[in-house]
C-alpha cells in the first residue's frame, strides 16, 4: 500500500466520522458528498472507473443535491432542541472514534494486510461498448435514479411554493 492509499483511506474514515458526528444536517450532507468523492478516488485507484463514475454522479452529486434541497425546506431547530439532539448523539456515538482508532492501531501493530483479489479486467477497452452493450441494466438504473431525484426535487419545491 502506497502513502497516497494510506492518506486516502485515512481521509475516507475521517470524512465518514465527521459526517456522522457533526450536529448540522447541512454539514452532514456535505460530509457525505466528501466521503463519496474520496470513495470515488479509491475506486479509480482499484481500476473500477465505471463504478467510480456512478458513485461520483449519484452519491456525490444527486443524493447530496437532494439532501441539501430537503434540508433547505425544513424548519430550523431551537437552541434547546439542538442541545438535546447533541446530547443524544454523543450518548450514542461517543465510542465510535475510539473504536476506529483502536482498529487502526491493531491493524498496524499486527501488520494485518488483507489480500484483495480483483477480478480480471474486461477484454473490451472501449467504454461505449461496455456501457451500451454489456452494462445496459446499470445505465437504465442510473437514468431512473437521476430522473427520480429530479422529479422529487421538483415536487418538493412545488409543495413549498403552494404553502
Amino acid at each position: 500500500m502506497s502513502i497516497f492509499d494510506g492518506i486516502t483511506l485515512f481521509s475516507l474514515v475521517a470524512a465518514a466520522l465527521w459526517t456522522v458526528m457533526t450536529r448540522s444536517l447541512l454539514r452532514s450532507a456535505i460530509g457525505l458528498a466528501l466521503t463519496s468523492a474520496i470513495l470515488t478516488v479509491i475506486m479509480f485507484r482499484l481500476n473500477s472507473p465505471l463504478a467510480a463514475v456512478f458513485e461520483l454522479s449519484v452519491c456525490s452529486g444527486l443524493i447530496s443535491v437532494l439532501f441539501v434541497s430537503v434540508i433547505s425546506l425544513t424548519h430550523p431547530l431551537t437552541i434547546q432542541e439542538v442541545i438535546q439532539h447533541m446530547k443524544e448523539r454523543m450518548a450514542r456515538f461517543w465510542v465510535l472514534p475510539f473504536l476506529v482508532i483502536a482498529i487502526g492501531i491493531t491493524l498496524i501493530l499486527f501488520n494485518i494486510k488483507p489480500e484483495i483479489r480483483l477480478p480480471a479486467p474486461e477484454t473490451v477497452k472501449d467504454v461505449r461498448v461496455v456501457m451500451w452493450n454489456l452494462r445496459q441494466v446499470d445505465v437504465m438504473g442510473q437514468i431512473i435514479i437521476l430522473l427520480t431525484g429530479a422529479f422529487g426535487v421538483v415536487v418538493l419545491f412545488k409543495e413549498r411554493i403552494k404553502k
